[in-house]
């Protein structure tokens, strides 16, 4: 316990600019459990404020400063240091002000986390903006996105085991059926079966569909929506997040040299996954690109920002 408070009162002095010593954040915060992080914001009352939906969220003073002051850990550290919910919260703002570029992080958001872990999302949301998702979702996007990304963000999944293979079986046809009637990629989002089936049924049931619709059709559905990238994303994320996320981590890494965009989605998968399924991201990324991705980061990453990055992805090795 003391070294735990020894550790609390380190990242709290270099969290309120008091010194800032990033070798020790990289070697500590970077293999800190949920757990343990919940335990830091709880006692750092000077940089995290309790809620009235019982999470500590950071202080917007702190919050404001630090994305300057971690520059180098290109926000790799603030988002770590996050309540999940607040980090989705505002990594879901910031792509609604962005705009049609960075919908996929809405996607993610809304496909890749639980019923509950969104839920929370949406209520940190209201906290942090006074709006809701939805609402300021509906006032940045235009028809047709914009139906497709309220209902998403709007879903709360059943996440049993339990479904229909026969409903399942019926779902592939009719989506078989919409994909080759629809005239262009435009349409095909304005079809509300689709929206429907991909906004409503379970994950289990809708990697079922694809399944089926794998057979019917001898291509995968996400192949088979054309060049519609936000439907395919909704599909990968929905039915295969592991190889969505080594595919966001490739395409990071391959264009790491072209600014800003790269290394945020190298930072956000890395760090929102690391507390999940980043071992198996790993293993499905290196059979897609021939190369650990430990390997490429030390590659492609400098300073600290490598180091950190290095930190989270060897956690459970």
């Amino acid at each position: 316990m003391a070294e735990l408070a020894d550790h609390f009162g380190a990242l709290t002095k270099a969290f309120t600019g008091l010194g800032v010593d990033e070798q020790s954040i990289i070697e500590v915060l970077g293999k800190w459990d949920p757990d343990q992080k919940h335990s830091f914001r709880k006692n750092s009352v000077e940089i995290f404020k309790e809620d009235e939906r019982q999470f500590h969220r950071w202080d917007n003073r702190h919050f404001h400063r630090l994305h300057h002051e971690f520059l180098r850990f290109k926000d790799a550290v603030v988002l770590w240091t996050m309540h999940p919910w607040e980090r989705d919260a505002r990594l879901v703002r910031e792509a609604i002000q962005m705009g049609t570029q960075y919908a996929n992080i809405i996607v993610e958001v809304a496909c890749t986390r639980s019923s509950d872990e969104l839920l929370g999302a949406r209520k940190a949301y209201h906290s942090l903006f006074d709006h809701s998702i939805e609402e300021d979702i509906a006032s940045k996007f235009q028809s047709p996105d914009k139906m497709l990304l309220v209902g998403l963000v709007s879903a709360y999944r059943y996440e049993g085991p339990k479904f229909s293979e026969e409903l399942a079986k019926s779902e592939a046809k009719t989506l078989h059926s919409l994909i080759k009637s629809a005239a262009n990629d435009e349409k095909l989002i304005e079809k509300e079966e689709i929206i429907s089936i991909l906004t409503t049924r379970s994950k289990v049931h809708l990697r079922a569909i694809c399944q089926h619709y794998q057979e019917l059709s001898g291509t995968g559905l996400d192949e088979e929506v054309g060049d519609h990238t936000l439907i395919k994303q909704v599909i990968q994320c929905l039915c295969n997040k592991e190889a969505y996320f080594s595919e966001v981590l490739d395409g990071a890494i391959r264009g790491i040299e072209d600014g800003n965009y790269a290394k945020e989605s190298l930072t956000r998968v890395i760090v929102t996954r690391a507390d999940a399924d980043l071992k198996v991201i790993k293993e499905v990324y290196k059979e897609r690109c021939g190369v650990s991705l430990p390997d490429k980061i030390e590659e492609i990453a400098n300073g600290n920002f490598k180091n950190f990055l290095l930190t989270l992805i060897a956690r459970e090795e």
